[in-house]
């Protein structure tokens, strides 16, 4: 049985998005990854879909905004850094990324946050 990554983030809409797709892009066989928020937006950052597409051919048209208490209970836990604590989600293993958001603002912040969380993706699951 695969174990199950959660990316947390607020809104999980740009940051949280991203990882769940980096994840289920390079880690699907080895693990179930997910993505939810504290909260929920109408649909994700459109900034964050484009760049993903564009630099990194990695296609985000079908993923939405989750509650926590929309996704299976996890093993590892990964907050993107929004000072979001959850206790309500029991965990094996749980880390902080402390990544800003982009939203709002250049490209570049957003391809910027997008290698930082592909580079950290690599560091804990083993190279790609």
């Amino acid at each position: 049985m695969k174990k199950k990554i959660a990316f947390i983030c607020v809104h999980n809409s740009c940051r949280s998005q991203m990882a769940e797709a980096f994840g289920k892009a390079y880690l699907s066989e080895k693990y179930d990854c997910y993505s939810a928020g504290t909260e929920t937006k109408p649909e994700i950052n459109g900034d964050a879909v484009r760049i993903m597409k564009e630099h990194f051919g990695i296609d985000m048209k079908n993923q939405y905004s989750k509650l926590i208490s929309d996704i299976p209970a996890p093993d590892i836990v990964i907050t993107m850094g929004c000072n979001v604590h959850c206790p309500n989600i029991p965990c094996k293993e749980r880390t902080d990324w402390g990544l800003d958001d982009p939203t709002g603002k250049s490209d570049e912040e957003f391809i910027k946050t997008a290698q930082a969380i592909r580079e950290k993706i690599m560091e804990l699951f083993g190279g790609l």
